[in-house]
């Protein structure tokens, strides 16, 4: 057994945020002594800093995560997962990326990713709270939307459940911004703004924690966490968390009961590691908050209260979520390794509710409910093998992969009859019944690949070159609805190459710049079209980027400057073909970790100018794409109060520019801005470690119309709502 006893002052930053009790205790043990060499050049000592931390004592030898650590103020971590290129850090990732730690989740009290990314510049969700969908633009390009499953597990497309991802179960969350094809192969639904990787929550030391929250309007629930380590070594790992909610939300006539599961285990032996995680999950709406529609040719009216709700009372959801993850290594020498995951997830979705349209300046609305009910299965496959060595002066990591991914959907849907209301006053009508009918097979793809990429160091890792290419094939077989008739084939190759630089003159300085390539499955020429049923090669999304990050100390940031452009097939004259492209370019900068010992920032700008480069419409070739704002700002900040120790005040920024919801930019939903305010208290109650946290989102209570999805459906943003909640170490 050994013990290691720490005192302030601390001078380094992961002490600093250990001191804070932000780190699992094994990890703490595990980097301390390491922490303590490498304290940040600049960190100022903490002149308030009057706590001692306990000793701590670990059984057995120290483990680390295999996550990177996290930065200064405990909010972001130091690195992030690059698809088949594993963990790399920031300083010395070609890529921008930002990789928020399950602290920050936390202390956001933030239920599902969506609100976890609250504070990112780059990323706005199209669907805000009360709905059933989280998807998300990034760099101006949507991801998440339709039949989602966008979202990776580990790294790992097709196990995260399919709508609403919780934090429960997230250790990290990930963002990696721009295209990914190279790194992540083609994402399931064909988004190519970014991808989001959930990292999952896993035993690095003994913890057992509960909690409790409530929200408006008497919506509440229970949490809990355990994990533990066994064996002789510590080398077996077993955490189990979940929770219950429910009760009626801060929408009016809408309520939400959620239940959710998960698992996971570990084996971490000298040369063979294997996790295994297992979750489930319930997620149950009455009147379910829909994004409208905007009939043609009139001005989108002002936006109501965030209460209100033109969903009737009798409209609902119901989806569940089933998932497994399997993931193996073995080092056959000390410099190469294999490895092989398999995994998959199985969701089942029933709901009865429409898509209202806003009928004119009045706001009356109209909308025909439908029984939906949707049969998604998937599978993943991924094996392969990482190498290194060195070819003179230069070091190589080298990593092979193959991959493939299976996804089946069935679906059976009904109409009901005609419901009218009014966003300003909604009225209610006599309830209807869905009449469920069988479900029919709706389409299956198959996405194979196979990935080699290299990333070559030399100078002390001061130039780094990272070269890659995936080869990527998409097969999908379309079924007429209700009879399950096979109406097209789709079979389509394409290679995506992927090059970043990375030059680091100063240790807290990098230089950086990339070339990769989205990719998604092109279109089947429709119906209507005098090629009906052609089929087109994948869309390639291209990318150019550079950028320069900085850790100086406690405190990080990065600018960024890209141009992406995606191609889209268009109808023009009875034929469709690929005629359209939408360029985005921006710059964004991003700010993070701590201004001074009590004060951490996080947060940035994103300017994007967005054109229409290519249409079959004339008149809106130069115009803006649907959704994307020409300014996108969000900071957030916390204080820890000097004189009153343990209390920390909070607060967030969000402002997001005008944006158009059709290609012609004669309708538009007008820019707003958002404040929330918070606090939390951590004390002890019993000798045991209570943190209580009370945020108010939306303080001003603002009406506005928050986000549009790219078909140009919009939400109607939330209204003001408090959260409380209280966690115990026990």
């Amino acid at each position: 057994m050994s013990k290691i006893g720490l005192a302030p002052p601390c001078r380094s930053v992961p002490c600093g945020v250990a001191r804070r009790g932000r780190l699992p205790l094994s990890l703490l043990a595990s980097t301390a002594l390491v922490a303590l060499a490498a304290s940040a050049a600049g960190a100022q000592e903490r002149s308030n800093d009057q706590v001692r931390l306990d000793e701590i004592v670990v059984e057995g030898p120290a483990r680390a995560s295999g996550m990177p650590a996290p930065f200064a103020g405990g909010q972001v971590a130091q690195g992030s997962r690059l698809g088949l290129l594993g963990n790399a850090e920031t300083l010395k990732s070609p890529f921008s990326t930002t990789n928020y730690t399950g602290e920050l989740a936390r202390n956001l009290q933030a239920s599902t990713v969506a609100d976890a990314l609250i504070l990112d510049p780059s990323v706005r969700s199209s669907h805000p709270s009360g709905g059933i969908v989280d998807s998300f633009n990034i760099r101006g390009f949507p991801i998440g939307e339709g039949n989602s499953g966008e979202i990776a597990f580990d790294g790992v497309y097709g196990v995260a459940p399919n709508y609403r991802v919780f934090t429960d179960y997230a250790e990290r969350i990930e963002v990696l911004k721009g295209p990914a094809a190279a790194l992540t192969g083609i994402a399931p639904n064909g988004g190519v703004g970014g991808v989001i990787n959930v990292v999952p929550k896993r035993a690095e030391g003994d913890l057992t924690r509960v909690g409790a929250e409530f929200s408006s309007r008497a919506y509440g629930g229970a949490t809990f966490d355990v994990a533990r380590r066994f064996g002789a070594g510590r080398e077996f790992g077993v955490r189990v968390n979940g929770s219950l909610r429910g009760g009626d939300t801060a929408i009016d006539r809408q309520s939400e009961t959620t239940g959710i599961g998960s698992l996971a285990l570990d084996y971490q032996g000298a040369r063979f590691r294997s996790w295994l995680y297992a979750l489930a999950q319930r997620d149950e709406f009455d009147a379910p908050n829909r994004p409208f529609l905007m009939t043609r040719g009139l001005r989108v009216p002002s936006a109501p209260g965030g209460r209100e709700n033109v969903i009737q009372p009798w409209e609902w959801s119901r989806i569940d979520d089933r998932s497994l993850l399997w993931k193996n290594e073995f080092d056959l020498t000390d410099n190469i390794t294999v490895f092989g995951n398999v995994g998959g997830s199985q969701t089942r979705v029933e709901r009865f509710f429409g898509l209202p349209t806003i009928l004119n300046a009045r706001g009356d609305t109209s909308h025909t409910p439908q029984y939906f009910d949707l049969g998604v299965g998937r599978q993943s496959y991924e094996a392969g093998i990482r190498a290194r060595f060195e070819t003179g002066f230069v070091k190589h990591q080298l990593t092979l992969q193959a991959s493939y991914y299976r996804e089946t959907l069935e679906r059976a849907l009904t109409n009901g009859r005609p419901v009218f209301s009014n966003v300003y006053a909604p009225t209610w009508s006599a309830t209807q019944f869905a009449t469920r009918g069988p479900r029919a097979r709706l389409s299956d793809s198959d996405l194979t690949s196979v990935a080699l990429a290299d990333t070559m160091s030399a100078f002390d890792d001061r130039v780094m070159l990272t070269l890659g290419v995936r080869r990527q094939s998409v097969a999908t077989n379309n079924y007429a609805p209700g009879t399950g008739i096979l109406t097209s084939a789709y079979d389509e190759s394409a290679t995506t190459p992927m090059v970043g630089l990375v030059l680091r003159p100063l240790d807290y300085l990098s230089l950086y710049a990339n070339y990769v390539e989205g990719l998604s499955r092109g279109d089947v020429a429709p119906t209507t079209a005098s090629n009906a049923g052609e089929t087109f090669a994948p869309y390639r999304t291209k990318q150019y980027e550079a950028g320069v990050k900085l850790q100086y100390g406690s405190f990080g940031a990065s600018l960024a400057g890209f141009q992406i452009a995606k191609p889209s097939g268009e109808l023009n004259g009875g034929l469709f073909s690929v005629t359209g492209e939408q360029r985005v370019r921006g710059l964004e900068l991003s700010v993070y970790g701590e201004v001074t010992p009590q004060l951490r920032l996080l947060g940035g700008v994103s300017l994007l100018d967005g054109e229409l480069t290519k249409t079959a419409v004339a008149a809106n070739r130069g115009n803006r794409p649907i959704g994307v704002a020409p300014v996108q700002l969000n900071l957030g900040a916390e204080w820890d109060v000097p004189w009153l120790r343990g209390l920390t005040l909070t607060g967030a920024l969000v402002y997001t520019g005008k944006q158009y919801i059709d290609a012609a930019n004669t309708q538009s939903l007008p820019d707003w801005t958002r404040v929330d305010l918070g606090a939390r208290y951590a004390t002890e109650i019993a000798g045991r470690k209570t943190v209580f946290r009370a945020t108010v989102q939306n303080v001003a209570d603002n009406k506005y119309w928050s986000s549009v999805a790219s078909f140009g459906t919009f939400y109607l943003g939330a209204p003001r709502t408090f959260r409380l909640s209280m966690s115990m170490d026990l």
